[in-house]
């Protein structure tokens, strides 16, 4: 299945690049997932700490390459493109998964904290979204976000609205988080057909 996940994926202003080892430098990795200034904002709402060692960021991107590999998810490193301030640098990643038995995709990313309120998150949700829909022919895309996360809220319901979908609703003690913490989280869908129908409309 890996094979149909395109290793780059080029919007106006990012580029998505397939997360491996070779596409980053493990330490540059570690000192962003570990000290980046707002370090503890960005990860107040996923379901990861701050990273501890360089191992950890290590063992984390092998494990990104064998989702990939065995074609359970695309994972790739957010960079802005010439133009943007920061150009080429790591601004965050993302990650498309795949449940092929029920022909669903799941969307999540996180950015550092100095690329917030760019439009980044909606943008590379919008390439995400071709591909799973134009590319993999799958039925439906996920995206949620822990309640409380106000600016994922935000930027949530902005893309999804723009590609035809809705919010399915709040489910409670859904998500553990990285400490162990159950929380409960809010869900959004977009079928095919809506995605295909905002398209045709644009």
């Amino acid at each position: 299945m890996s094979e149909f996940f395109p290793r780059t994926v080029a919007t106006d202003r990012l580029r998505l690049e397939r997360l491996t080892l070779d596409a980053v430098d493990v330490f540059d990795l570690y000192a962003i997932c570990s000290s980046d200034p707002g370090i503890d904002e960005v990860t107040e709402y996923v379901t990861w700490d701050p990273h501890e060692t360089v191992k950890e960021t290590r063992d984390w991107l092998v494990e990104s390459e064998k989702r990939w590999d065995a074609g359970e998810a695309a994972e790739y490193v957010v960079r802005p493109r010439e133009g943007e301030d920061g150009a080429g640098e790591i601004a965050g990643a993302t990650i498309l998964g795949v449940d092929w038995e029920r022909d669903v995709g799941e969307l999540g990313v996180w950015l550092r904290r100095r690329f917030w309120g760019r439009g980044y998150s909606g943008e590379r949700a919008a390439a995400l979204l071709a591909v799973a829909f134009d590319r993999l022919d799958l039925s439906m895309v996920a995206v949620s976000h822990l309640d409380g996360n106000e600016k994922s809220r935000r930027a949530v319901e902005r893309y999804v609205e723009a590609h035809g979908g809705r919010y399915e609703g709040h489910l409670r003690r859904s998500r553990e988080t990285a400490d162990g913490t159950v929380v409960d989280e809010h869900r959004y869908t977009i079928l095919r057909a809506e995605y295909r129908a905002s398209r045709a409309e644009t």
